[in-house]
């Protein structure tokens, strides 16, 4: 039986890039046109793995997915990192002068702000997924009407490039991660990443002691990201991610966080591919 993999977005999509790339070309995907819908498809067994984006180096951490995975019990049991070609397509025969509105996903829109300025009479439109709205301006036949998505989406739903590469910066690249609902049997000798979530005391030095855990025990500490736990007003739950050289020196820093945390989390074990 096929894998059958979750994205956020439909083919042609930068979820959908990512999993042709992780797992084969034609991978079989359950189109998901939110977070959300994708995380129902894998608990519900709709799908057996998902594709999810959680960082992008320009426009930072999707935080809200770290408390998704966390919420759900999801586990990560991988990562990829794609690099981001951002495109303003709109159907052939078109000038950027003929646009008046740009649709796309808000992380898209967001990467590609410094070109967007140069054009202030565009309106810009949030959209749920960057090929969903590509594939809309070619079924409807909508003109004035661009969309910011990757190349393949434009050959996929046959648009003109109007301008090429356009986010700000060119060194723009999202990490996604696969998650699963079962924990990954990654031999423990390739492991060498972890995402994990603490919540701590409120009292001073709490989470400097932590911090000073993860160092002495070679942990380099590379996201730390803070979210408010609605129910309990002040009081913080942190999401972190770590790299190491080995094992034993993340397991004996577990050990301890699981002694000074008030709750203490591993979202997910897995091999380091940050290129």
């Amino acid at each position: 039986m096929r894998t059958k993999i979750a994205i956020q977005g439909i083919k042609g999509s930068f979820h959908h890039q990512v999993a042709q790339e992780y797992y084969y070309q034609n991978v079989e995907v359950d189109e998901c046109l939110s977070f959300e819908e994708l995380v129902d498809s894998l608990i519900s067994g709709k799908s057996d793995q998902a594709v999810m984006a959680i960082e992008n180096s320009i426009a930072g951490p999707i935080i809200p997915n770290y408390a998704l995975i966390d919420k759900n019990n999801l586990h990560i049991i991988g990562e990829h990192y794609l690099d981001i070609h951002q495109n303003l397509m709109a159907l052939k025969g078109q000038k950027i002068e003929d646009i008046h509105e740009v649709h796309s996903h808000p992380m898209a829109l967001l990467q590609c702000m410094e070109f967007l300025k140069k054009y202030p009479n565009i309106k810009l439109v949030e959209d749920k997924d960057t090929a969903e709205t590509a594939r809309r301006i070619h079924e409807k036949q909508l003109t004035g009407i661009a969309a910011i998505a990757s190349k393949t989406a434009s050959e996929m739903y046959d648009l003109e490039i109007l301008a090429p590469e356009i986010q700000t910066i060119n060194n723009n690249m999202t990490r996604f991660v696969i998650i699963n609902k079962e924990e990954s049997f990654v031999d423990k000798n390739e492991i060498n990443r972890a995402s994990i979530k603490f919540e701590l005391d409120h009292k001073r030095g709490s989470l400097a002691a932590v911090l000073n855990v993860m160092s002495d025990c070679k942990l380099n500490l590379t996201k730390i990201q803070s979210l408010p736990k609605i129910e309990t007003p002040w009081k913080y739950s942190f999401f972190v991610d770590v790299t190491f050289e080995k094992y034993d020196d993340y397991a004996k820093a577990k050990s301890l966080l699981e002694i000074m945390a008030e709750y203490f989390k591993v979202l997910g074990e897995y091999k380091n591919t940050k290129p």
